[in-house]
Protein backbone atom coordinates (compact mmCIF):
# COMPACT_ATOMS: atom_id res chain seq x y z
CA UNK A 1 0.00 0.00 0.00
CA UNK A 2 2.87 2.26 0.37
CA UNK A 3 4.60 1.60 -2.66
CA UNK A 4 1.16 2.08 -4.25
CA UNK A 5 0.00 5.43 -2.42
CA UNK A 6 3.66 6.64 -3.32
CA UNK A 7 3.61 6.38 -6.94
CA UNK A 8 0.13 7.70 -6.97
CA UNK A 9 1.15 10.69 -5.56
CA UNK A 10 3.87 11.60 -7.02
CA UNK A 11 2.50 10.55 -10.47
CA UNK A 12 -0.32 13.29 -9.71
CA UNK A 13 2.26 15.48 -8.84
CA UNK A 14 4.83 15.36 -11.96
CA UNK A 15 2.20 15.37 -14.21
CA UNK A 16 1.11 19.26 -13.73
CA UNK A 17 4.87 19.98 -14.21
CA UNK A 18 5.15 17.47 -17.09
CA UNK A 19 2.75 18.97 -18.91
CA UNK A 20 3.87 22.48 -18.54
CA UNK A 21 7.14 21.39 -20.34
CA UNK A 22 5.53 19.43 -23.12
CA UNK A 23 3.33 22.83 -23.66
CA UNK A 24 7.23 24.74 -23.56
CA UNK A 25 8.98 22.47 -25.74
CA UNK A 26 6.12 21.67 -28.55
CA UNK A 27 5.42 18.40 -27.64
CA UNK A 28 1.87 18.16 -28.64
CA UNK A 29 -0.67 15.63 -30.52
CA UNK A 30 -1.69 17.20 -33.74
CA UNK A 31 -4.92 16.52 -35.13
CA UNK A 32 -4.68 13.98 -37.39
CA UNK A 33 -7.17 11.79 -39.23
CA UNK A 34 -6.90 9.07 -37.37
CA UNK A 35 -7.63 11.40 -33.96
CA UNK A 36 -10.67 11.77 -31.59
CA UNK A 37 -9.40 14.84 -29.98
CA UNK A 38 -10.45 18.16 -30.89
CA UNK A 39 -7.85 20.39 -29.94
CA UNK A 40 -3.69 20.03 -29.51
CA UNK A 41 -3.19 18.40 -26.47
CA UNK A 42 0.45 18.12 -24.56
CA UNK A 43 1.76 14.64 -24.24
CA UNK A 44 4.99 12.85 -22.43
CA UNK A 45 2.75 12.08 -20.12
CA UNK A 46 4.63 8.63 -19.46
CA UNK A 47 7.59 10.94 -18.12
CA UNK A 48 5.29 12.02 -15.01
CA UNK A 49 4.22 7.58 -14.60
CA UNK A 50 7.75 6.82 -14.94
CA UNK A 51 9.06 9.24 -12.34
CA UNK A 52 6.34 7.99 -9.98
CA UNK A 53 7.11 4.03 -11.27
CA UNK A 54 10.47 4.85 -9.74
CA UNK A 55 10.56 6.82 -7.21
CA UNK A 56 8.31 4.38 -5.08
CA UNK A 57 10.41 1.60 -6.18
CA UNK A 58 13.31 3.55 -4.57
CA UNK A 59 11.80 3.85 -1.77
CA UNK A 60 10.65 0.49 -1.63
CA UNK A 61 14.60 -0.25 -1.28
CA UNK A 62 14.61 1.39 2.08
CA UNK A 63 12.07 -0.21 3.74
CA UNK A 64 13.42 -3.66 5.36
CA UNK A 65 10.44 -5.87 4.70
CA UNK A 66 10.98 -5.08 0.92
CA UNK A 67 14.72 -4.74 0.83
CA UNK A 68 15.28 -8.22 0.29
CA UNK A 69 13.16 -8.04 -3.09
CA UNK A 70 16.61 -5.87 -4.76
CA UNK A 71 19.16 -8.11 -2.72
CA UNK A 72 18.52 -11.75 -4.17
CA UNK A 73 18.54 -10.27 -7.87
CA UNK A 74 19.22 -6.96 -10.21
CA UNK A 75 15.57 -7.71 -11.47
CA UNK A 76 14.24 -4.43 -10.00
CA UNK A 77 17.21 -2.33 -11.35
CA UNK A 78 16.68 -3.97 -14.53
CA UNK A 79 12.99 -2.88 -15.15
CA UNK A 80 14.34 0.88 -13.79
CA UNK A 81 17.29 1.08 -16.27
CA UNK A 82 15.01 -0.40 -18.73
CA UNK A 83 12.28 1.99 -18.07
CA UNK A 84 14.30 4.82 -18.55
CA UNK A 85 15.80 3.81 -21.71
CA UNK A 86 12.43 2.99 -23.56
CA UNK A 87 10.90 6.35 -21.34
CA UNK A 88 14.10 8.34 -23.28
CA UNK A 89 13.09 6.61 -26.87
CA UNK A 90 9.33 7.36 -26.32
CA UNK A 91 9.99 11.30 -24.72
CA UNK A 92 11.77 11.51 -28.23
CA UNK A 93 9.23 10.39 -30.02
CA UNK A 94 6.47 12.33 -28.35
CA UNK A 95 8.32 15.78 -29.64
CA UNK A 96 9.90 14.63 -32.94
CA UNK A 97 7.90 12.11 -34.15
CA UNK A 98 10.16 9.24 -34.72
CA UNK A 99 10.11 6.58 -37.04
CA UNK A 100 8.31 2.83 -36.64
CA UNK A 101 12.14 1.70 -37.02
CA UNK A 102 13.43 3.94 -34.92
CA UNK A 103 10.99 3.09 -32.55
CA UNK A 104 11.30 -0.69 -32.77
CA UNK A 105 15.02 -0.16 -32.58
CA UNK A 106 14.37 1.50 -29.05
CA UNK A 107 12.17 -1.24 -27.78
CA UNK A 108 14.41 -4.06 -29.12
CA UNK A 109 17.25 -2.15 -26.75
CA UNK A 110 15.27 -1.61 -23.88
CA UNK A 111 14.28 -5.73 -23.91
CA UNK A 112 18.05 -6.23 -24.11
CA UNK A 113 18.71 -4.40 -20.99
CA UNK A 114 15.80 -6.23 -19.37
CA UNK A 115 17.75 -9.96 -20.46
CA UNK A 116 21.03 -8.28 -19.06
CA UNK A 117 19.93 -7.27 -16.18
CA UNK A 118 18.45 -11.54 -15.26
CA UNK A 119 14.29 -10.89 -16.33
CA UNK A 120 14.15 -14.01 -18.24
CA UNK A 121 11.37 -16.50 -19.41
CA UNK A 122 13.18 -19.99 -17.88
CA UNK A 123 10.07 -22.45 -17.39
CA UNK A 124 7.48 -23.57 -19.38
CA UNK A 125 4.68 -25.46 -18.04
CA UNK A 126 3.27 -28.23 -20.60
CA UNK A 127 0.42 -30.36 -20.56
CA UNK A 128 0.30 -33.83 -21.49
CA UNK A 129 -1.08 -37.07 -20.95
CA UNK A 130 0.48 -38.08 -18.17
CA UNK A 131 -0.41 -34.64 -16.67
CA UNK A 132 2.09 -32.40 -17.50
CA UNK A 133 5.53 -30.90 -16.39
CA UNK A 134 7.94 -28.31 -16.01
CA UNK A 135 10.21 -27.21 -19.24
CA UNK A 136 13.51 -25.17 -18.64
CA UNK A 137 14.59 -23.10 -21.33
CA UNK A 138 18.32 -21.76 -21.99
CA UNK A 139 19.36 -18.56 -21.42
CA UNK A 140 19.22 -17.83 -25.25
CA UNK A 141 15.64 -19.23 -25.38
CA UNK A 142 14.73 -17.55 -22.62
CA UNK A 143 15.88 -14.22 -23.80
CA UNK A 144 14.16 -14.19 -27.05
CA UNK A 145 10.54 -14.67 -25.84
CA UNK A 146 11.64 -12.16 -23.19
CA UNK A 147 12.29 -9.71 -26.18
CA UNK A 148 9.54 -10.89 -28.31
CA UNK A 149 7.08 -10.70 -25.05
CA UNK A 150 8.45 -6.80 -24.71
CA UNK A 151 8.16 -5.43 -27.72
CA UNK A 152 4.63 -7.39 -28.08
CA UNK A 153 3.40 -5.69 -25.47
CA UNK A 154 4.97 -2.16 -26.28
CA UNK A 155 3.04 -2.18 -29.46
CA UNK A 156 -0.26 -3.72 -27.96
CA UNK A 157 -0.06 -0.95 -25.31
CA UNK A 158 0.67 1.73 -27.53
CA UNK A 159 -2.27 1.05 -29.81
CA UNK A 160 -5.08 1.06 -27.78
CA UNK A 161 -4.16 4.42 -26.59
CA UNK A 162 -6.74 6.23 -28.78
CA UNK A 163 -9.15 7.61 -26.16
CA UNK A 164 -8.99 9.54 -23.13
CA UNK A 165 -8.20 7.01 -19.66
CA UNK A 166 -8.20 3.98 -21.53
CA UNK A 167 -4.59 3.08 -21.69
CA UNK A 168 -4.19 4.09 -17.94
CA UNK A 169 -7.75 2.30 -16.89
CA UNK A 170 -6.34 -0.96 -18.55
CA UNK A 171 -3.16 -1.16 -17.55
CA UNK A 172 -4.37 -0.26 -14.13
CA UNK A 173 -6.73 -3.80 -14.41
CA UNK A 174 -4.18 -5.58 -15.83
CA UNK A 175 -1.34 -4.33 -13.03
CA UNK A 176 -4.19 -5.32 -10.28
CA UNK A 177 -4.80 -8.64 -11.69
CA UNK A 178 -0.44 -9.61 -11.93
CA UNK A 179 -0.58 -8.37 -8.52
CA UNK A 180 -3.01 -10.49 -7.05
CA UNK A 181 -1.80 -14.04 -8.55
CA UNK A 182 2.11 -12.99 -7.98
CA UNK A 183 0.85 -12.38 -4.39
CA UNK A 184 -0.50 -15.75 -4.49
CA UNK A 185 2.45 -16.91 -5.98
CA UNK A 186 4.69 -15.44 -2.96
CA UNK A 187 2.34 -16.87 -0.71
CA UNK A 188 2.85 -20.49 -1.77
CA UNK A 189 6.18 -20.40 -2.34
CA UNK A 190 7.42 -18.22 0.87
CA UNK A 191 9.71 -16.92 -0.63
CA UNK A 192 10.35 -12.89 0.33
CA UNK A 193 13.68 -11.95 -2.24
CA UNK A 194 12.40 -13.63 -5.84
CA UNK A 195 8.89 -13.91 -5.15
CA UNK A 196 8.56 -10.33 -4.03
CA UNK A 197 9.82 -9.15 -7.17
CA UNK A 198 6.44 -9.21 -8.65
CA UNK A 199 4.43 -7.72 -7.16
CA UNK A 200 6.51 -4.42 -6.01
CA UNK A 201 6.76 -4.17 -9.62
CA UNK A 202 2.87 -4.31 -10.34
CA UNK A 203 1.90 -1.92 -7.48
CA UNK A 204 4.08 0.98 -8.36
CA UNK A 205 2.77 0.59 -11.46
CA UNK A 206 -0.73 0.46 -10.14
CA UNK A 207 -0.10 3.53 -8.22
CA UNK A 208 1.28 5.57 -11.59
CA UNK A 209 -1.56 4.94 -13.74
CA UNK A 210 -3.79 5.63 -11.00
CA UNK A 211 -2.45 8.72 -10.33
CA UNK A 212 -1.97 9.69 -13.89
CA UNK A 213 -5.92 8.80 -14.40
CA UNK A 214 -7.42 11.99 -13.04
CA UNK A 215 -5.15 14.15 -15.65
CA UNK A 216 -5.91 12.20 -18.25
CA UNK A 217 -9.86 10.30 -18.18
CA UNK A 218 -12.29 12.69 -20.89
CA UNK A 219 -11.70 14.94 -21.78
CA UNK A 220 -7.98 14.94 -20.82
CA UNK A 221 -5.74 17.81 -20.06
CA UNK A 222 -2.58 15.46 -21.23
CA UNK A 223 -1.55 12.27 -22.77
CA UNK A 224 0.63 9.14 -21.74
CA UNK A 225 2.45 9.44 -25.56
CA UNK A 226 4.60 6.97 -26.11
CA UNK A 227 6.62 7.68 -23.74
CA UNK A 228 3.82 6.01 -21.49
CA UNK A 229 2.27 3.67 -23.47
CA UNK A 230 5.64 2.28 -24.15
CA UNK A 231 6.99 2.17 -20.83
CA UNK A 232 3.87 0.53 -19.72
CA UNK A 233 4.18 -2.18 -21.96
CA UNK A 234 7.38 -3.19 -20.55
CA UNK A 235 6.78 -2.69 -17.10
CA UNK A 236 3.95 -5.42 -17.48
CA UNK A 237 6.13 -7.46 -19.40
CA UNK A 238 8.96 -7.33 -16.53
CA UNK A 239 5.84 -8.27 -13.66
CA UNK A 240 4.11 -10.97 -15.74
CA UNK A 241 7.78 -12.60 -17.05
CA UNK A 242 8.98 -12.39 -13.38
CA UNK A 243 6.01 -14.00 -12.23
CA UNK A 244 5.72 -17.12 -14.29
CA UNK A 245 9.50 -17.38 -14.02
CA UNK A 246 8.74 -18.25 -10.32
CA UNK A 247 5.66 -20.73 -10.70
CA UNK A 248 6.25 -23.82 -9.10
CA UNK A 249 7.20 -26.99 -10.66
CA UNK A 250 5.07 -29.02 -8.06
CA UNK A 251 1.65 -28.46 -9.66
CA UNK A 252 -0.48 -29.42 -6.61
CA UNK A 253 0.91 -25.93 -5.10
CA UNK A 254 -1.82 -24.55 -7.37
CA UNK A 255 -5.09 -26.45 -5.31
CA UNK A 256 -6.49 -28.74 -7.85
CA UNK A 257 -5.00 -31.09 -10.22
CA UNK A 258 -7.01 -30.05 -13.29
CA UNK A 259 -5.31 -28.66 -16.68
CA UNK A 260 -7.11 -25.43 -16.63
CA UNK A 261 -5.76 -24.91 -12.97
CA UNK A 262 -2.01 -26.22 -14.16
CA UNK A 263 -2.53 -23.35 -16.63
CA UNK A 264 -3.45 -20.32 -14.95
CA UNK A 265 -0.10 -18.91 -15.04
CA UNK A 266 -0.44 -18.70 -18.90
CA UNK A 267 -4.23 -18.01 -18.74
CA UNK A 268 -3.89 -15.16 -16.78
CA UNK A 269 -1.04 -14.03 -18.89
CA UNK A 270 -3.05 -13.98 -21.83
CA UNK A 271 -6.35 -12.82 -20.23
CA UNK A 272 -5.05 -9.29 -18.51
CA UNK A 273 -3.17 -8.36 -22.22
CA UNK A 274 -5.80 -10.10 -24.48
CA UNK A 275 -7.75 -6.61 -25.65
CA UNK A 276 -4.10 -4.56 -26.72
CA UNK A 277 -2.85 -7.45 -28.26
CA UNK A 278 -5.78 -8.20 -29.91
CA UNK A 279 -6.03 -4.71 -31.05
CA UNK A 280 -2.05 -5.29 -32.00
CA UNK A 281 -2.77 -8.31 -34.37
CA UNK A 282 -5.75 -7.13 -35.88
CA UNK A 283 -4.60 -3.96 -36.68
CA UNK A 284 -0.87 -5.67 -38.19
CA UNK A 285 -2.92 -8.27 -40.28
CA UNK A 286 -5.35 -5.38 -41.61
CA UNK A 287 -2.56 -3.41 -42.49
CA UNK A 288 -0.38 -5.92 -44.26
CA UNK A 289 -3.22 -7.38 -46.46
CA UNK A 290 -3.60 -3.74 -47.54
CA UNK A 291 0.00 -4.28 -48.59
CA UNK A 292 0.14 -0.73 -46.05
CA UNK A 293 3.66 -1.06 -43.33
CA UNK A 294 1.99 -3.12 -40.07
CA UNK A 295 3.50 -0.36 -38.00
CA UNK A 296 1.66 2.84 -39.85
CA UNK A 297 -1.31 4.60 -38.52
CA UNK A 298 -5.27 4.08 -39.67
CA UNK A 299 -8.58 4.84 -37.52
CA UNK A 300 -10.02 1.31 -37.62
CA UNK A 301 -8.35 0.06 -34.22
CA UNK A 302 -11.23 -1.35 -31.40
CA UNK A 303 -11.64 2.08 -30.04
CA UNK A 304 -12.36 3.70 -33.50
CA UNK A 305 -15.16 1.06 -34.16
CA UNK A 306 -16.68 1.53 -30.62
CA UNK A 307 -17.17 4.97 -31.22
CA UNK A 308 -18.55 4.08 -35.18
CA UNK A 309 -21.36 2.18 -33.83
CA UNK A 310 -22.70 4.30 -31.32
CA UNK A 311 -21.23 4.91 -28.15
CA UNK A 312 -19.54 8.34 -26.69
CA UNK A 313 -16.20 8.25 -25.50
CA UNK A 314 -16.51 7.51 -22.09
CA UNK A 315 -19.19 4.92 -22.67
CA UNK A 316 -16.41 3.48 -25.49
CA UNK A 317 -13.88 3.48 -22.58
CA UNK A 318 -16.34 2.16 -19.51
CA UNK A 319 -16.41 -0.46 -21.84
CA UNK A 320 -12.96 -1.17 -22.25
CA UNK A 321 -12.22 -0.80 -18.46
CA UNK A 322 -15.32 -3.97 -18.63
CA UNK A 323 -13.88 -6.19 -20.98
CA UNK A 324 -10.23 -5.94 -18.97
CA UNK A 325 -12.17 -6.67 -15.48
CA UNK A 326 -13.74 -9.64 -16.84
CA UNK A 327 -11.10 -11.07 -18.46
CA UNK A 328 -8.71 -10.24 -15.75
CA UNK A 329 -11.02 -11.22 -12.94
CA UNK A 330 -11.80 -14.49 -14.27
CA UNK A 331 -8.83 -15.82 -15.14
CA UNK A 332 -6.71 -14.84 -11.81
CA UNK A 333 -9.89 -16.79 -10.03
CA UNK A 334 -8.72 -19.55 -11.67
CA UNK A 335 -5.91 -20.31 -9.29
CA UNK A 336 -8.49 -19.95 -5.99
CA UNK A 337 -11.32 -22.00 -7.73
CA UNK A 338 -12.23 -24.94 -9.43
CA UNK A 339 -12.52 -24.39 -12.76
CA UNK A 340 -15.87 -25.86 -12.84
CA UNK A 341 -17.11 -22.79 -10.29
CA UNK A 342 -15.49 -20.35 -12.42
CA UNK A 343 -17.15 -21.17 -15.69
CA UNK A 344 -20.44 -20.03 -15.37
CA UNK A 345 -20.12 -16.32 -13.85
CA UNK A 346 -17.44 -16.00 -16.65
CA UNK A 347 -20.00 -16.57 -19.42
CA UNK A 348 -22.37 -14.65 -17.87
CA UNK A 349 -19.85 -11.94 -17.55
CA UNK A 350 -18.68 -12.06 -20.90
CA UNK A 351 -22.97 -12.16 -22.42
CA UNK A 352 -23.26 -8.65 -20.26
CA UNK A 353 -20.12 -7.16 -21.66
CA UNK A 354 -21.09 -8.29 -25.14
CA UNK A 355 -24.51 -6.77 -24.93
CA UNK A 356 -23.71 -3.51 -23.81
CA UNK A 357 -20.94 -3.48 -26.23
CA UNK A 358 -22.85 -4.08 -29.50
CA UNK A 359 -26.16 -2.22 -28.14
CA UNK A 360 -25.48 0.91 -29.86
CA UNK A 361 -25.22 -1.12 -32.93
CA UNK A 362 -28.51 -3.28 -32.51
CA UNK A 363 -30.54 -0.26 -32.01
CA UNK A 364 -29.64 1.37 -35.08
CA UNK A 365 -30.21 -1.57 -36.83
CA UNK A 366 -33.82 -1.45 -35.31
CA UNK A 367 -34.59 1.95 -35.86
CA UNK A 368 -33.20 1.60 -39.50
CA UNK A 369 -35.59 -1.05 -40.05
CA UNK A 370 -38.20 1.08 -38.61
CA UNK A 371 -37.70 4.31 -40.45
CA UNK A 372 -37.30 1.62 -44.37
CA UNK A 373 -40.37 0.16 -43.01
CA UNK A 374 -42.45 3.35 -42.71
CA UNK A 375 -41.00 4.85 -45.51
CA UNK A 376 -42.37 1.85 -47.46
CA UNK A 377 -45.83 2.20 -46.02
CA UNK A 378 -45.79 5.72 -47.47
CA UNK A 379 -44.78 5.30 -50.65
CA UNK A 380 -47.36 2.03 -51.13
CA UNK A 381 -49.85 2.57 -54.03
CA UNK A 382 -53.77 2.61 -52.51
CA UNK A 383 -55.57 -0.76 -53.01
CA UNK A 384 -57.64 -0.78 -56.08
CA UNK A 385 -61.05 1.23 -56.21
CA UNK A 386 -60.13 3.55 -53.64
CA UNK A 387 -60.69 7.08 -54.57
CA UNK A 388 -58.07 9.65 -54.93
CA UNK A 389 -59.37 13.28 -54.11
CA UNK A 390 -58.87 15.49 -56.74
CA UNK A 391 -56.62 18.88 -56.88
CA UNK A 392 -57.61 20.89 -54.69
CA UNK A 393 -60.18 18.43 -52.45
CA UNK A 394 -60.48 18.04 -48.89
CA UNK A 395 -60.03 14.38 -48.37
CA UNK A 396 -62.46 14.52 -45.80
CA UNK A 397 -65.67 16.69 -47.31
CA UNK A 398 -64.47 16.12 -50.97
CA UNK A 399 -63.90 19.63 -53.39
CA UNK A 400 -63.42 22.78 -52.14
CA UNK A 401 -66.51 25.14 -52.84
CA UNK A 402 -64.08 27.62 -54.31
CA UNK A 403 -62.58 24.61 -56.30
CA UNK A 404 -58.37 24.41 -56.41
CA UNK A 405 -57.92 24.72 -52.96
CA UNK A 406 -58.08 28.88 -53.22
CA UNK A 407 -59.46 30.23 -49.77
CA UNK A 408 -62.47 32.04 -49.97
CA UNK A 409 -60.47 35.81 -49.96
Amino acid sequence: MLVFATAGLITFLATGGVRLIARKIGAFTPIRDRDVHQSPTPRMGGLAVYLGFATAILMARKIPTLARAFDSSSTIQGVLVAGAVIVLVGVLDDRFDLDAVTKLFGQILAAGVLVLYGVTWLVVWLPSSSGGSSVSLDQTQGALITVLITVVLANAMNFIDGLDGLLAGVATISAIAVFIFSVHQFMLTGDDSVSSQPPLIAAALVGACVGFLPHNFYPARIFMGDSGSMFIGLATAASIITANGQVPSDAVNFGPRSTVALLAPLIVVLAVVFIPVLDFLLAVIRRTKEGRHPFSADKRHLHHRMLGIGHTHRQAVLIFYLWAFVLSAGSVSLVFLRWQAVVAPIVLALMVALVLTLWPWVRARRLGRRRRADAAMRDRPPPAGTAVPAAGADPATGPHPLGGGESAA
